[in-house]
């Protein structure tokens, strides 16, 4: 039988020809020793040209793409292809991985660059948005993620003259990014003029912001800022593909084959044209006119290094720049698949798709001939005397060359498609030639090449032949994977196979055939082993397949699967593999890659001498995983390890998905969840004490702690166990199965791993029971191995996914330091090096590991052993590379470093725990004997055997069997603490008494409990096979066990308590002795599980028996008979009851049947509904009936209610459910969904719950979890008022607390993101820049006799000098969002400034100087603000903005933190929060910055916002979130407050715990929704609601309500840090006693309230904050108001319109004040130069236009409902009003001679009045047919004609007053008009922008100087152009701060000022006009 281990003897890669040129570039460099370093398929090559020496770095497995040098040039980056791709960083000089950067990019890395200290690095991903990300490299973080471009990236450089500035090109775009925070934010390069837009294919940085860039078209551009400021044209004939910069200035390479170098001022050196040289592969084709293409360049001293497309590199020198040296080549684009070697000399050849053959000397690592052919060459075979050289063509043909000076013999076209396949025979007399045509030609040698036979067999291309010894037969291959044999040379077929059985083989290349069996993995059938080649002398057979792998085999490998070691560097098909001549190394070549690579054959002898050199680095190692086969020498396995190893722990449902199916199923269940519920009991209960300890499926997770308590766990349980008092605490903060655990080096904190979909470590405090840390994110199913470092700070954890994924935590900050796959296999054990805290090792099935830290990634070695055993335990030893592991057979291994020493035998059957001490060890096994060792496993000094016999006298409890499997083992204390799989923990002395410390049941479900009837004690039965007594009074053991034949599912006791009943699973019950457990009587009648078993009530003279076949029998049990059947059921019978007089029972099935049985026959009762609560029932434990029906849940589907009981009280009813809840409901349940308590300890089912006879304890067992909990009953009035370990109900009730219209608006509103606005009017027609022009009839020149055209605009009171404008400056804002948004104004600098938003202005308000200052940064509207308060940041604001999706890109919501006093932007966070950010609030230090979004689930999110980092994120409530906030005194709680919600979170490391808000302890408290919160000392939180109450809450239980704090909602609370103090604000009629703004006291007793003097009828208080002496109040009328707090006096500072959009907008046609008019039915009148709000009206109706009268002494005003009025402005009295029109009016203007008022309405209409005619304004004319509503209007300066836009996109000019349409062009074109608005017309056509497909220009206005207009749109910006601008698309000045659709704009007299009026926002922006120098 053939050895089936794989070979000994190994390869080494040697030697790499080639370079990878093609798609690649900037990829070749000088490190620090003058090495070149680049890269070739997936291996980064090191060469050394002085001594003709490569290295390799192996850690990629793809093909590498990209590759940045450190600036200090030692380390390189390099990043790879594929579906995970990652990017290493690794030494030059040793060529280890120094960190590995992963789980960012997919499909690619395309580039990469380090920053000028070489801390960053930053990578470019080839997917769809070519993201572009920021690491820390060294710790494997990333800093910021962007996407890049919608179009392919080709190079990004770091600004080396710049801190966090980079620039990117590619595909037609230049990019300039900054960096802050963990944003990338891009800058587009501008074009413009200089230059055309188009691809840029690399770029240098400069000093001074400048930057140079290379060109697709040869050109250089060279960019200042972000704008493009010259070019040098012509640098190179086309794309410049390269540029390096360095000390002396700046190479370029192209694809003209030249270089070019240039000083530091970009002005040219040299140039050096390489298709000069006589060298290369292109030169030598003679193709110099498309010739050489350079890829890559390197500058350093005078050296440059030259990379080109064709995978050669040329070295030149700068003084000798003529000459340069070519000093590596491969094969050009193209795949490579011909191989040869010679057959007496050690050379190779090879020939490719790039028509070349190339001869490789293997000695001198050199290409020494190369001959260019006609066609692709696809195979090539030398004859045996080696003289000729036959090469196979992809057309079919074949040409023989002389190999001495490559001439041609002869050329022979025989066939159509490709050779791909030709062989000399041995004999040297016939070539065969194997064609695609399914044929093998034979050809005669010496006949000149005579085609001498055929082999015609094949149905399919031939794809490998070989020659027999004697040349006598042919063996081939083809593509249908037959082998067929042929007789040579005739090519007759052999069919008969006897007379091939002597044949021997001259060469094995063939894949097919009994030897090379092996060589298939066991279950496949695929074909992607391209070749093999086997080595006869060695018995070795190398095979190259399609995913770059080159495996060694022994030879012959007969059966499927052989083992093998595997070697990676190709990164894709490896197409051909030799053995050389003698057989000293092996040959491979790759297909895509076109590489050649050469690998050292290390022979069985040798390989043993070169263990000492350190075998070089791989990702994968040798000896593989995959190569599995049923090997005969590997152990049976273990029965328990095996059972261990097929434990999944997946679950139907995880406990995270219950909120989401809540949803689902509240949905439906609406209706009934309306009604009243039941609310839930006041009792409740605690956990008091556990039987169980978890010992059948984990391993060392049993510990002493610091206080010499004992720590494990069971079910979802940490437990801290005192064995002095014999009390357990717990731990409760999982929620499903704990797997593992391990302890702190300091024994007082314990890390815990679960079961999950996204599972969780607990890191906790033993005293406390509090959680540090809770790390999650990055384990899938579960945590199976935990580990912490010896200096206490990282943590090591293994997953339950399929990859056993391991993870290195920093597990205080709760950071992932580094995570790698770790195994197929299950992983059993990790532990860190004590000494090194940066390796591990991992042990497991068939495998061990050493791992070690490198950046973001873990590298692992597989220790060298013969066969991987499978390791059960392993620890450290006294040194760094001692390790010693205990083996599933009972040996133990002894490693140094990852060598296996020597292995010594310590137990019988598996070592499953180890330990190491100061000065040995100590070991437990499977055979239940723990062993100690001395320091190197030399003597066993001393075993305990664990044996009833030496359990010490006192020992309470009873051991189950002798020797249990120890699963276990802990010192400490002068004892062994011992964990066995029986599920006992034991103390062992020294001196060898044991101690039995707590027990339970073993492996098994546990299903049956009973309680006694009159003593504290219970019974339990199990599936394993044990029925079970317990004491439930203090001493807390098990007081008998016995076993049985079969498990058992169900027990009872007789009512006196003297017998005891138990069901078994195989149909048979017994009644046994309740005290001695000895048989009375026993019965089998059943063939299924006995489910249920009960004796009546009183005498207990009957027994019902339940069984699965869904009968009950009833026995009579003094006469030991069956005296009755009840049947009639459908299904499994799950729960029986008596009634109290024993004559009727009760029965739950499996199909949710109820069904009455009459005692002792078993006759079938039907008894209604409502009778059946009135029997008096002896117990309860149905689950099904009206009187219990409340306790179903709302996801019934998936969660069963398993069990329940009804206490003796019958106050309450106790259920136990499949997802491991245990509740509490106030008796009898009726109703659906009633409230209830829950409890969470049992982590998958619970099986069964039982009260004890007095109700004092309730008792419950947990299926999976094998666990007997305790709980103690506490009563509602003795309670200790702290324990609501609880949680409520699931459904929140549906009342809230109220209505209130400002609440349900801020709920509902849709923030609209700008970039995304549409049309705010109803436009309809098509856009002006789209329409077509109608020519003019008279297009020819004027003639100058004709008059000259007049002036477009009268341009009046400007003075002679018309100056243009340049720019626009942002003076003033009036505005304030107060309507949506709160706790959004704040006092700064000690109160002299205050702080407030608008639409997207951050605005700081001076009170002495009334001087506005702006924070313009946000790109969209600012919804929430908050100040730092923590003296160490002074003046540090953070505003959160509306986004688009969270996609990080540059629409993304984000949050900015800025210096409110210099506007510096200190940091900005990009987030996931999509929709928007809706609150931010600072931590106590300042550090912290926590924010709340808008996306559907609320997410929650911590930052350290210093360093753009994200701490934690979670979902927050799916229902809106208002207002989270830090408590004062915290970094890590804080309190979130919304719709039916408050929660009180805490962080945890990197986790978010929360705790929803418990109202239970008031009666008929309800949760409300929640709108604001404040807080006090001690813990104290305060929260105001919807109906005006506030709540008080201790930790987070409700303990008092202020009632109507306010009248209406509580909006805005606020916490005095200095004295405590609360001030709230809320929504209230202004009274005597009181308003909407209230100071109270600490304890929110006694409070104050201030009237807001401002004249509503309701005031509304939206933002409040506390000063020195004074608050200030936002209000949600947009007035900010200061209060002093003694005199009470109100002082308004901010005024602004409340309700918008503010359509009307009047400048003073001499002073610098304007009028503006809006939808809340105001007009205001306001001052520039006092910067304030001079005046308002209330009009009582929405307005929707104002204009001032030539004279300023009038102004119209028009309305929403039709009207118009007109004011004198001197009185503010009413000269006239009138109600023409029905619909909005929407423009109103005087005529310059003020004789007309024009009144232009939605109805399309236009009216006139003459106002000389008096008030009583009757309408004198209108303009008819016009197309659409009006827009704007404007009257000429002589008054005739007026101008009307319309909403068709059409401007119309009618006579006044005549109302006469003008449609002549030549008569409009001559009128001058006295004001242009309008946004239509030719004059005009230049402001409609190209993005203006969904959105519109609305406004507009001409300078009155008319050489500029200004306009406003949809996307809120104001935008500047020249006037007239009649070309499309004209430049313009964009200005940025208004939310979307601005709705007027206007210039005020003299141009000194543009005025901008906002829709959305309600703010008028006031621009100051910067005008052009004379």
């Amino acid at each position: 039988m053939a050895d089936r281990t794989a070979p000994n003897c190994h390869l080494r890669l040697e030697w790499v020809y080639g370079y990878r040129g093609h798609q690649c570039r900037n990829n070749l460099y000088y490190t620090a020793a003058k090495e070149i370093v680049y890269f070739v398929a997936g291996v980064g090559v090191v060469y050394n040209t002085r001594e003709h020496k490569q290295k390799f770095y192996l850690g990629h497995n793809d093909d590498i793409i990209s590759l940045a040098l450190h600036p200090e040039r030692v380390l390189v980056a390099t990043g790879q292809v594929g579906k995970e791709p990652y990017i290493c960083v690794w030494d030059s000089y040793t060529v280890q991985t120094v960190s590995i950067l992963k789980d960012v990019h997919t499909h690619g890395i395309a580039c990469l660059a380090f920053d000028l200290e070489g801390q960053c690095l930053v990578s470019v991903g080839l997917d769809s948005k070519n993201t572009i990300c920021v690491w820390d490299w060294r710790r494997g973080r990333v800093l910021a993620a962007a996407p890049g471009h919608t179009d392919r990236i080709f190079d990004i450089s770091w600004d080396l003259y710049q801190p966090n500035k980079l620039v990117s090109c590619g595909v037609k775009h230049i990019k300039f990014w900054s960096l802050c925070g963990n944003a990338l934010t891009p800058k587009r390069g501008v074009f413009g003029k200089t230059g055309d837009l188009q691809t840029i294919l690399c770029l240098a940085c400069a000093k001074d912001e400048v930057t140079y860039s290379g060109a697709l078209n040869g050109d250089i551009y060279v960019w200042k800022g972000i704008n493009l400021m010259r070019t040098i044209q012509g640098a190179h004939g086309s794309g410049i593909f390269s540029m390096n910069a360095c000390e002396e200035g700046f190479a370029t390479g192209g694809r003209d084959g030249c270089v070019r170098l240039w000083d530091l001022n970009f002005k040219p050196i040299t140039v050096i044209d390489l298709r000069e040289t006589d060298q290369g592969y292109k030169v030598a084709r003679g193709e110099n006119s498309r010739g050489l293409s350079v890829r890559s360049v390197c500058w350093r001293g005078d050296h440059i290094l030259v990379g080109t497309q064709d995978s050669e590199i040329f070295e030149v020198v700068v003084h000798d720049r003529n000459k340069p040296f070519l000093i590596m080549q491969g094969h050009c684009e193209g795949e490579l698949w011909a191989l040869a070697v010679h057959p007496t000399k050690p050379l190779a050849m090879t020939g490719s798709d790039d028509r070349s053959v190339r001869i490789w000397s293997l000695i001198d690592h050199a290409l020494i001939a190369r001959c260019n052919m006609e066609e692709p060459i696809r195979c090539a075979a030398v004859s045996t005397d080696g003289i000729h050289l036959a090469l196979g063509m992809k057309d079919g043909s074949f040409t023989v060359l002389r190999v001495r000076d490559m001439t041609e013999v002869v050329h022979v076209k025989d066939r159509k498609e490709a050779i791909h396949e030709l062989k000399y025979s041995p004999d040297g007399a016939h070539l065969a030639v194997g064609s695609n045509e399914n044929t093998v030609d034979v050809y005669g040698v010496v006949q000149r090449y005579k085609k001498v036979g055929e082999c015609i067999g094949s149905n399919s291309f031939i794809t490998h032949m070989d020659w027999s010894t004697d040349s006598k037969y042919l063996q081939t291959n083809d593509g249908s994977g037959r082998r067929l044999f042929y007789r040579m040379p005739s090519g007759k077929e052999v069919t008969n196979r006897e007379e091939l059985k002597l044949v021997q083989w001259a060469s094995w290349t063939c894949v097919l055939g009994p030897e090379v069996n092996g060589i298939w993995p066991k279950y496949s059938d695929i074909n992607d082993i391209n070749s093999v080649d086997a080595n006869f002398n060695n018995q070795v057979l190398v095979t190259a397949d399609d995913y770059g792998l080159v495996k060694l085999m022994r030879y012959p490998c007969i059966r499927k699967g052989a083992k093998f070691k595997k070697y990676l560097g190709h990164s894709a098909h490896i197409t051909n593999v030799r053995w050389s001549h003698d057989y000293q190394w092996v040959i491979t070549i790759g297909g895509a890659d076109h590489s050649v690579f050469q690998w050292k054959f290390i022979p069985e002898r040798k390989s043993k001498e070169a263990l000492h050199i350190a075998p070089q680095e791989t990702l994968a190692d040798s000896n593989s995983e995959e190569s599995d086969s049923d090997q005969s020498d590997v152990p049976e396995m273990d029965s328990e390890i095996e059972q261990e190893t097929q434990l999944t722990y997946r679950r139907q449902v995880y406990k995270e998905d219950l909120p989401q199916l809540k949803e689902q199923c509240k949905e439906k269940h609406r209706a009934t969840a309306m009604k009243k519920r039941e609310r839930a009991p006041g009792n409740g209960i605690k956990l008091h004490f556990i039987h169980g300890y978890r010992g059948y499926d984990c391993r060392s997770n049993l510990f002493y702690t610091q206080t010499g308590e004992i720590v494990y766990h069971v079910a979802a349980v940490g437990v801290v166990y005192n064995r002095q008092q014999n009390a357990q605490r717990f731990y409760m903060g999982h929620d499903d199965d704990i797997l593992c655990l391990a302890i702190h080096p300091l024994k007082d904190y314990v890390a815990t791993g679960q079961v999950g979909r996204d599972s969780s470590v607990h890191i906790w405090d033993t005293e406390t029971l509090k959680p540090m840390s809770v790390l999650k994110g990055f384990h899938q199913l579960g945590v199976c191995a935990l580990d912490f470092s010896a200096d206490g700070k990282r943590l090591a954890s293994v997953g339950l996914d399929d990859n056993h994924t391991i993870v290195l935590w920093d597990w205080r900050k709760g950071e992932k330091l580094s995570a790698m796959r770790g195994s197929k296999d299950k992983i059993f054990v990790v532990k860190i090096n004590p000494y090194l805290p940066d390796k591990l090792i991992t042990a497991g099935v068939k495998h061990m590991k050493f791992w070690h830290k490198a950046g973001g990634g873990l590298i692992g070695r597989k220790g060298s052993m013969g066969k991987t055993e499978t390791m059960m335990c392993a620890v450290y030893g006294w040194s760094e590379e001692m390790v010693f592991s205990g083996t599933c057979t009972g040996d133990i291994c002894i490693w140094r470093d990852m060598f296996l020493m020597k292995t010594v035998k310590a137990h019988d059957g598996p070592v499953f725990s180890m330990h190491a001490l100061e000065k040995g060890f100590v070991t437990g096994g499977k055979d239940g004997i723990v062993a100690l060792w001395d320091d190197t496993f030399e003597r066993c000094l001393k075993t305990y055997a664990i044996k009833r016999a030496v359990l010490a006298p006192g020992s309470k409890g009873l051991l189950l069997e002798d020797n249990p499997s120890i699963r276990a083992i802990s010192l400490g204390h002068g004892h062994i603490l011992v964990g066995t799989k029986n599920g006992e923990i034991l103390e062992v002395d020294k001196s060898g008494p044991i101690t039995l410390l707590v027990q339970g049941h073993m492996e098994g479900e546990v299903w049956g409990l009973a309680t006694h009837p009159h003593l504290p004690l219970c019974a339990t039965v199990s599936d394993d096979k044990t029925l079970r007594i317990w004491d439930l009074s203090p001493s807390h053991c098990m007081l008998a066990v016995r076993k049985l034949r079969k498990g058992g599912r169900c027990c009872c006791f007789s009512p006196d308590g003297k017998a005891l009943a138990v069901g078994l699973n195989d149909g048979s019950f017994l009644i046994v002795n309740a005290d001695t457990l000895e048989d009375l009587v026993s019965f089998h009648h059943r063939k299924d599980i006995i489910s249920d078993i009960r004796f009546s009530p009183g005498a207990g003279k009957y027994l019902a028996v339940a069984s699965g076949d869904s009968f009950v029998d009833i026995y009579n049990v003094m006469s030991s008979k069956r005296v009755g059947v009840c049947k009639g059921c459908l299904s499994y019978i799950t729960h029986l009851d008596w009634d109290k007089r024993g004559k009727l029972l009760q029965v739950n099935t499996a199909a949710k049947e109820q069904f009455f049985f009459e005692a002792p026959r078993g006759k079938r009762q039907t008894i209604p509904a409502s009778e059946v609560e009135k029997i008096d029932w002896s117990t309860w434990t149905c689950v099904l009936g009206l009187s219990v029906e409340g306790a179903w849940p709302v996801i019934s589907e998936v969660a069963e209610v398993t069990s329940a009981c009804l206490s003796n009280d019958r106050r309450v009813l106790a259920t136990g459910d499949d997802l491991g809840y245990i509740k509490l409901f106030r008796y009898p349940v009726k109703g659906k969904y009633a409230k209830f308590k829950r409890y969470v300890a049992h982590s998958t089912h619970v099986t069964n719950v039982r009260w004890t006879h007095d109700d004092s304890l309730l008792v419950t067992v947990g299926g999976g979890d094998t666990c007997l909990m305790i709980w103690a009953h506490e009563l509602e009035g003795l309670r200790e008022f702290k324990l609501c370990d609880s949680e409520e109900s699931d459904i929140d009730s549906e009342d809230d607390g109220g209505y209130d219209s400002d609440v349900t608006r801020e709920n509902e509103i849709n923030y609209t993101i700008k970039a995304l606005s549409t049309n705010m009017r109803p436009m309809s027609g098509v856009k002006p820049h789209l329409q077509m022009k109608e020519p003019s009839i008279d297009e020819r020149p004027p003639v100058s006799r004709a008059l000259p055209q007049p002036e477009k605009l009268q341009t009046n009171n400007v003075g002679k000098k018309k100056r243009p404008i340049e720019d626009l400056v942002l003076e003033l804002v009036f505005g304030y969002r107060g309507n949506d948004c709160r706790n959004n104004v704040h006092y700064l600098n000690e109160g002299a400034d205050i702080i407030y938003h608008t639409a997207s202005v951050g605005i700081v308000f001076n009170l002495t100087t009334s001087c506005q200052s702006f924070y313009v940064e946000h790109s969209d509207d600012i919804l929430c603000l908050t100040i730092n308060q923590h003296p160490k940041f002074p003046n540090v604001v953070a505003t959160g903005q509306v986004g688009d999706t969270g996609d990080m890109s540059a629409t993304s919501p984000s949050i900015h933190v800025w210096d409110a006093m210099t506007k510096q932007t200190l940091s900005v966070l990009r987030c996931f929060h999509s929709g928007g950010v809706c609150s931010v609030s600072f931590s106590a230090t300042g550090r912290l910055l926590l924010s709340v979004g808008l996306d559907p689930e609320h997410t929650v999110t911590i930052w350290k916002w210093q360093e753009g980092a994200k701490v934690a994120s979670r979902v927050g409530h799916t229902q809106r979130i208002f207002v989270a906030e830090f408590r004062p005194d915290s970094d890590t709680h804080f309190v979130s407050v919304g719709i039916k919600h408050v929660r009180f979170w805490t962080l945890a490391g990197r986790a978010l715990l929360c705790k929803k808000g418990v109202l239970s302890s008031i009666e008929d408290a309800r949760m409300q929704t929640m709108l604001s919160v404040a807080f006090g000392a001690n813990n104290l939180t305060f929260t105001g609601t919807i109906s005006g109450d506030v709540c008080v809450w201790k930790e987070h239980i409700l303990v008092r309500i202020v009632a109507k704090a306010h009248t209406g909602p509580v909006f805005t609370m606020y916490t005095t840090l200095r004295d405590g103090l609360i001030v709230t604000g809320g929504k209230e009629r202004p009274s005597k006693e009181g308003g909407a703004l209230k100071l109270w006291d600490q304890e929110l007793k006694r409070c104050r309230a201030f009237r807001l003097e401002t004249g509503q009828i309701i005031d509304c208080v939206r933002s409040v904050c506390r000063g020195k002496g004074k608050i200030l109040v936002g209000t949600r009328n947009a007035e900010i108001i200061e209060v002093g707090e003694k005199n009470a006096a109100c002082n308004i500072l901010v005024n602004g319109h409340m309700d918008g959009p503010i359509w009307g907008l009047g400048t003073h046609p001499s002073r610098d004040v304007f009028l503006s008019a809006a939808e809340d039915g105001t007009v205001r009148l306001w001052d520039i130069p006092e910067k304030k709000m001079l005046n308002k009206v209330n009009l009582g109706h929405p307005a929707q236009t104002i204009s001032y009268s030539p004279e300023g002494d009038m102004v119209a005003i028009g309305m929403k409902n039709g009207e118009f009025i007109i004011l004198l402005v001197a009185s503010l009295k009413i000269w006239g009003k009138k109600r023409d029109r029905r619909s909005p009016i929407q423009d109103i203007r005087f005529s310059p001679n003020s004789r007309f008022l024009a009144v232009g309405s939605t109805e399309c209409a236009v009216d006139f009045y003459d106002l000389t005619l008096g008030p009583q304004l009757n309408r004198i004319n209108c303009c008819r047919d016009i197309p659409s509503f009006v827009m704007q209007m404007d009257f000429s300066a002589d008054s005739s004609y007026i101008q009307i836009s319309t909403g068709a996109y059409k401007r119309l000019v009618y006579e006044v007053p005549s109302g006469r349409q003008i449609t002549e062009q030549i008569q409009i074109d001559r009128i001058t008009w006295a004001t242009w608005t309008s946004v239509l017309g030719d004059e005009v056509v230049g402001i409609w922008s190209r993005n203006a497909d969904k959105a519109d220009v609305t406004c507009a206005c001409v300078s009155h100087s008319g050489l500029n207009i200004v306009t406003g749109d949809d996307f809120g910006m104001v935008k500047l152009f020249d006037f007239p601008s009649p070309e499309k698309f004209a430049k313009h000045k964009r200005f940025l701060g208004h939310s979307a659709h601005l709705t007027n704009v206007r210039f005020t007299n003299g141009d000194r000022f543009v005025v901008s009026a906002g829709g959305d926002d309600r703010s008028l922006f006031v621009w100051r006009c910067v005008h052009a120098p004379h």
